[in-house]
Order: structure tokens, then sequence, then C-alpha cells
């Protein structure tokens, strides 16, 4: 019972360090914006030299790209909305059709 206490506090600060990481990431992904001149904000590009973020107003189109791309060649790409990165759904369900016709 002691070992499942310990593995719930590790859980818990590793969850609390992500948490960290992920907000000092949006302020300074914000920061690097608000230093740029206003005519050339973008509100979207990388932070951190690797991390991508977008703050822009979210769009179907976007959404899609990002998140239902069949025919994409990644299995990550960046959020949406926020920072870091989502998985491409539409290209995860194609590959498991694939391999479902295969085994077929």
């Amino acid at each position: 019972m002691g070992s499942q206490h310990g593995s719930d506090d590790e859980r818990r600060g590793f969850q609390q360090l992500i948490r960290l990481l992920t907000f000092g990431l949006v302020v300074a992904s914000v920061v690097k914006e608000l230093r740029t001149p206003a005519d050339e904000r973008t509100w979207h590009g990388v932070v951190a030299g690797f991390v991508p973020y977008d703050f822009r107003m979210p769009s179907v189109a976007r959404f899609r790209a990002r998140m239902w791309d069949p025919e994409g060649e990644h299995l990550v790409s960046p959020q949406v909305f926020g920072v870091g990165w989502t998985v491409n759904v539409g290209w995860v369900v194609k590959l498991i059709r694939e391999k479902v016709f295969e085994a077929s």
C-alpha cells in the first residue's frame, strides 16, 4: 500500500511539473508576441526553439488540417489553439483501417 501512495505522489508531482512547464511556455509565447511590433504580430509560431503555439481564433479549416488529416504526413501537429501538439486523429484512423484491411 505504501508504494501505491508514493506512486500517486510522484504522478501528482509530474502533473504539476507539466502544468508549470505549459504555463511557462504560454507566458513565453505571449511575451514573444507582445515584444513584436503590433503590425507584425501573428499570434502563432514557435517558442523555446521548437514548441508550436497558436493563439488565433480557431477555424474549422485549421481544426481539420491539424486534427483530421488522413493524408497528412505526421501523427502529431501543432495545437489548433494553445501551446504544444495534438494528435492527427484522421491519420490514426487511416493507419488502423489499413492494418485491419491488411489482416483481412
